[in-house]
């Protein structure tokens, strides 16, 4: 029988274009394993996904024609296949997210971040027994009418959440791929925690600023003049602390809007410290406090913000004089390290903050003792500013504290000469 060279030369096409593919999926692996550079797992899986679809045309273009079928079959191990199981296993392996080949539900290939996720002796054994998770039973074993991805919490630790992605190769086999939603549930979370704080935090002075106005158009309440200077002034402290508190939130959402550029400005840290210094004591904030400062900088100068690193001296020196000795000594000390960092130490002589609460302290709100915070006008985001303050020029942050003994919050920062030009 015969057939016209269009309908030939389509057919030729029509079969060439997934094998064709399938070579540049090769290739293109070949290139970034000698190149050694680093791929994700979607790019990764799509090579993969390609590969064996341009295998899997092959087979079913070549069972269509009249030469001999594979005494093998339709495995992916056949040898007569240059898409082999071993060109599947080198992609899996190479992947950086958790990746498996499955066949007939038992795992026939493993990466080394499915074996740190799941186990290493996972290979050989059962799927379900691999990924022991009551939402991932249907992507595992039931046939799959759709590549809808489901979440598995808790997979890994109380805290992980991965996405099970499930895609059919053929009858047998399906590549099963893991991606680690874990960084964006934090976030989610944090953004919903920081929303209700922010929430409980102006619901507050809100409702005593309703209940005092409620009361104040009480015309004997008017007339009582001590009475209505009382609760005035309870409201001005009030609106007071929803300033501080909008401008604290301004501020932070600020710095962390341009915290992933470095400051370009050259600014001389002595002279900052020194006038933030001589600032607090000339206002009588420090009262019966005692501010001493000990400068020991050769090298002052810094690609930095000078608004920021002041701002970052008013809140830690504030916090110092809230929460320390009221006759005790504040001891603020400059130095240059060996690795061309300025380091910045503030001590007070307070009661000291218990251990466990140390890791928590730059938390947005976080509070050791919350009456007492409030009671003292803070808004909770001190500390969250400072941090993210020195994260934007680079810096490192300590805080030590004993209980009975004081704390110590030191800030490290990189001079211009750490820069290399």
């Amino acid at each position: 029988m015969t057939f016209p060279q269009s309908r030939l030369r389509k057919d030729c096409v029509i079969k060439f274009i997934p094998v064709y593919l399938s070579g540049l999926s090769i290739l293109a692996l070949f290139i970034i394993a000698v190149s050694h550079v680093s791929v994700g797992w979607p790019i990764l899986s799509l090579m993969l996904i390609v590969i064996l679809w341009g295998w899997w045309f092959k087979n079913i273009s070549e069972a269509s024609t009249p030469f001999p079928e594979s005494k093998s079959g339709n495995s992916l191990t056949d040898p007569a296949y240059p898409f082999s199981q071993a060109t599947a296993a080198d992609i899996i392996i190479a992947m950086d997210e958790p990746a498996l080949l499955v066949n007939q539900g038992q795992v026939e290939v493993a990466n080394r971040a499915a074996e740190n996720l799941l186990g290493m002796h996972i290979e050989g054994g059962d799927i379900r027994m691999a990924i022991r998770h009551p939402a991932a039973i249907r992507l595992l074993t039931e046939p799959l009418d759709n590549m809808t991805p489901v979440l598995l919490a808790g997979l890994g630790g109380v805290n992980r959440r991965w996405e099970l992605y499930a895609y059919p190769l053929n009858e047998e086999q399906r590549l099963i791929l893991l991606r680690d939603q874990s960084t964006a549930h934090l976030t989610e979370q944090v953004r919903i925690d920081f929303v209700a704080n922010t929430s409980h935090e102006l619901r507050t002075p809100l409702a005593t600023l309703s209940g005092f106005i409620e009361t104040l158009e009480d015309d004997d309440v008017i007339k009582e003049r001590d009475t209505r200077h009382h609760f005035l002034s309870i409201m001005a402290r009030e609106a007071k602390r929803m300033q501080n508190l909008v401008d604290d939130l301004m501020s932070l959402s600020r710095i962390e809007a341009g915290k992933f550029s470095l400051p370009h400005d050259i600014v001389h840290m002595s002279p900052v410290v020194e006038e933030v210094v001589s600032n607090i004591q000339a206002s009588g904030q420090a009262k019966a406090t005692q501010i001493t400062l000990e400068n020991h900088l050769s090298s002052d100068s810094l690609q930095g913000d000078r608004a920021e690193l002041t701002q970052l001296l008013y809140n830690i020196i504030g916090n110092a004089l809230k929460y320390g000795r009221k006759d005790g000594i504040i001891k603020v000390a400059l130095d240059n390290t060996d690795d061309h960092r300025i380091k910045l130490a503030i001590a007070d002589e307070g009661d000291g903050i218990p251990y466990h609460h140390i890791p928590r302290l730059t938390e947005r709100f976080y509070r050791v003792d919350n009456s007492r915070s409030r009671a003292l006008g803070g808004t909770g985001l001190g500390l969250a500013i400072v941090k993210q303050i020195v994260e934007h020029h680079r810096g490192e942050l300590l805080i030590d504290s004993l209980p009975g003994k004081g704390t110590t919050v030191t800030v490290f920062l990189p001079t211009t000469d750490f820069f290399p030009e």
